[in-house]
C-alpha cells in the first residue's frame, strides 16, 4: 500500500504524523522557519513527507510456517537529489517512527551540504530471533515490495539499528536480479567491501562523532585529551566514538548497552572492551568496572555525553539532572526539543544529531559515488573527506547561533531549511 499526498485523501495518513519523534522535529523544523522567515508554502511542504509506503512481508519460517511482518519506506524530499536513508529491522518500528526519522534524514543531508533527499525504512521484526535463512527471506521480500520506489538515481538505502552489509548485500542480489540479472552496487550504501562497498563505512558515524565532539570540546574551550567521556549504546556508533576517544586520550568513564551500563571513574580499556563484547556478546561483567543504570549514566558527572543509542533518553524529566558539559548526538533524536532548552538555558553544549551523527551517510554518499564512477578511494582519503565535509557543517551551524544567539538545534535545522528554501524556489511548485 503506498499511502501519497498527492492524492485527494489524505486522512488516512495523518494519524501517522503524530509520532513523538516526528512532532519533536516539526516543533523545531517551525521554530527554525521563523529565525530565517522562510517562505510559508516552502514551510508547508516541508511539514509533510512527499510518499509513505507500507508494505506486507511475508517470510517462510524454518519450521515452514509463514508469519507476515509489515515493513515501511518513508521518502520525505527530494528536491536536493535522490532519497537516502537507512533500513531499521526493530520490534518498534512503526509508520509514524519511520516519518520521524526520515524528516531528519532531510533535514542532515541538507545541513551536511550533500546532493540527496531524505528517505527511511524498517520492518517490524526482533532480527535476534531470526536464523540468517529466516532474516535472508525476509530482506529480499521486503526488499522485492519496495523495489519500485527505491533505485541508484531514485532512492538509496542503507543499514540502519538491526541491519548490517550482510542485510545491505542480500538487498541488492534481490534488486539486481529483478532488475535485469547485473550487479547494481548503487541501489544500496553500506555493503561489504567486495561487492561495492566503501572503505571506512563502518566506522564512519563513530568517527564523525568524535571528530564533531572535538570540534565542541574546542569551541568550549575544554581540552578533549584527557575529559571525561560517557557512551551511552555500544553498537556500531558508540562502539567507534568510544574507540576513537580513547585513541585521542579521552577518558571514556562509561558505556552502556541492552544489559545495562558500566563505569570505571578512571576510565575504561575501551579496546579490551571491545575483545571481551565480542567473545561475550555484552559489556555485562567487565572486569574493572561497575554496573549503573541507563539512568545513572546519563546523569554522570563528565565534560562529554554521547548518547549513542536510541531516540528519546533524555527529556524533560531528566534533563536538569545531566551534568555533561557538552552532549553529542550519535543517535537519531536522543534529546528532546524540550529537554534542548532546558539543557541550552544551563549552558550545556549539544552538537545535534543532524551533524553530529552525519558521518554514516557522509560516507555512503562516497559510496554511492564510488559505485557510480566504478572507481574507489582508499581509507585515508575517505577519512580526510569525512572530516572536511563533517566539520564544514558544524563551523557553518556554529557560525549562525552565534549570529541568531539561538541554541545549536535551532541553527542546525535553520542553516538546512535555508537550502532546501533556496532549491525549492528555484525549482518551483509542479504543476502550477
Amino acid at each position: 500500500m503506498s499511502l501519497n499526498y498527492s492524492d485527494k485523501n489524505t486522512s488516512q495518513i495523518e494519524g501517522h504524523l503524530n509520532g513523538p519523534l516526528f512532532q519533536n522535529a516539526l516543533q523545531t523544523i517551525e521554530e527554525a522557519a521563523k529565525i530565517i522567515d522562510c517562505d510559508k508554502n516552502v514551510l508547508e511542504r516541508l511539514k509533510k513527507p512527499r510518499r509513505c509506503v507500507t508494505v506486507s512481508v511475508p517470510v517462510r519460517m524454518d519450521d515452514y510456517s509463514v508469519k507476515v511482518f509489515t515493513g515501511y519506506r518513508v521518502q520525505y524530499n527530494a528536491t536536493l537529489g535522490p532519497y537516502k536513508g537507512g533500513i531499521r529491522y526493530h520490534q518498534n518500528v512503526d509508520l509514524p517512527e519511520v516519518v520521524g526519522l526520515a524528516a531528519l534524514m532531510t533535514f542532515k543531508n541538507s545541513v551536511l551540504g550533500l546532493p540527496l533527499g531524505g528517505a527511511k525504512g524498517g520492518v517490524c521484526v526482533d532480527p535476534t530471533k531470526l536464523s540468517r535463512t529466516e532474516k535472508q527471506n525476509l530482506t529480499r521480500r521486503y526488499a522485492s515490495e519496495i523495489s519500485s520506489f527505491v533505485g541508484p538515481t531514485k532512492d538509496i538505502p542503507a543499514p540502519d539499528v538491526g541491519t548490517d552489509p550482510q542485510t545491505m548485500a542480500w538487498f541488492m542480489d534481490t534488486y539486481s536480479q529483478e532488475q535485469g540479472g547485473y550487479s547494481q552496487p548503487g541501489v544500496v550504501t553500506g555493503k561489504p567491501v567486495e561487492i561495492g562497498g566503501s572503505l571506512g563505512r563502518n566506522h564512519a558515524t563513530g568517527l564523525g562523532v568524535v571528530f564533531v565532539a572535538e570540534k565542541a570540546f574546542e569551541n568550549c574551550r575544554i581540552p578533549f585529551a584527557g575529559a571525561r567521556i560517557v557512551v551511552q549504546g555500544f553498537g556500531n556508533v558508540g562502539s567507534f566514538a568510544a574507540l576513537f576517544s580513547y585513541q585521542r586520550g579521552a577518558k571514556v568513564i562509561a558505556v552502556s548497552d541492552v544489559s545495562g551500563g558500566i563505569f570505571n571513574g578512571d576510565g575504561l580499556n575501551i579496546p579490551e572492551l571491545i575483545e571481551y563484547v565480542k567473545i561475550n556478546k555484552s559489556i555485562k561483567d567487565f572486569p574493572k568496572s561497575q554496573p549503573v543504570s541507563n539512568s545513572q549514566l546519563l546523569e554522570l558527572d563528565c565534560e562529554g555525553l554521547f548518547p549513542c543509542a536510541l531516540e528519546g533518553q533524555i527529556d524533560v524529566h531528566n534533563a536538569e539532572k545531566i551534568k555533561a558539559k557538552i552532549i553529542v548526538e550519535g543517535a537519531n533524536g536522543p534529546v528532546s526539543n524540550a529537554a534542548t532548552k532546558i539543557l541550552h538555558s544551563r549552558n550545556i553544549f549539544i552538537a545535534p544529531d543532524v551533524v553530529a551523527n552525519g558521518g554514516g551517510v557522509i560516507v555512503s554518499y562516497f559510496e554511492w559515488v564510488q559505485d557510480i564512477m566504478s572507481f574507489f578511494w582508499d581509507e585515508h582519503e575517505i577519512d580526510n573527506r569525512l572530516k572536511s565535509i563533517i566539520t564544514k557543517a558544524f563551523d557553518t551551524v556554529v557560525t549562525f547561533r552565534n549570529e541568531k544567539n539561538v541554541d545549536m538545534r535551532s541553527a542546525a535545522m535553520a542553516v538546512s531549511i535555508k537550502r532546501l528554501e533556496k532549491a525549492m524556489l528555484l525549482r518551483g511548485l509542479y504543476p502550477r
